[in-house]
């Protein structure tokens, strides 16, 4: 977020400027559900707090002020998304590792050195 928004600290704004949001009208267009999908979708971490305090910063209030019927709403709304389209899970950091057993009379001759020039 280009622009200093009411509950948006340092890194939600960088959160938000990672995955295309730069702008206060940006945030209003996709809503905080919206925002906040994304956010996990870029493989993000975030709490719920997030996804209320963008509730707070369109709402122009405190995330904590937002009633709770409200932000049983939200949860409910992405809830319902993820559920239609899972967050996919993250690949692991590594392939699977496989062991080649190679027995000495097997070896292949590329891996002999004694007959390089």
């Amino acid at each position: 977020m280009s622009a200093k928004l009411r509950n948006i600290g340092p890194k939600s704004a960088a959160w938000l400027r990672q995955v295309g949001l730069r702008t206060p009208e940006d945030l209003a267009a996709i809503g905080a559900v919206g925002a906040f999908v994304k956010v996990r979708r870029a493989g993000f971490k975030p709490s719920l707090n997030l996804l209320y305090s963008l509730e707070g910063a369109l709402q122009d209030c405190h995330w904590q002020e937002l009633p709770e019927a409200r932000r049983t709403t939200l949860v409910a709304e992405y809830e319902a998304i993820i559920a239609e389209q899972p967050l996919k899970k993250a690949p692991p950091a590594s392939g699977p590792v496989y062991e080649r057993v190679v027995e000495e009379d097997q070896e292949d001759a590329s891996f002999d050195r004694d007959d390089e020039p």
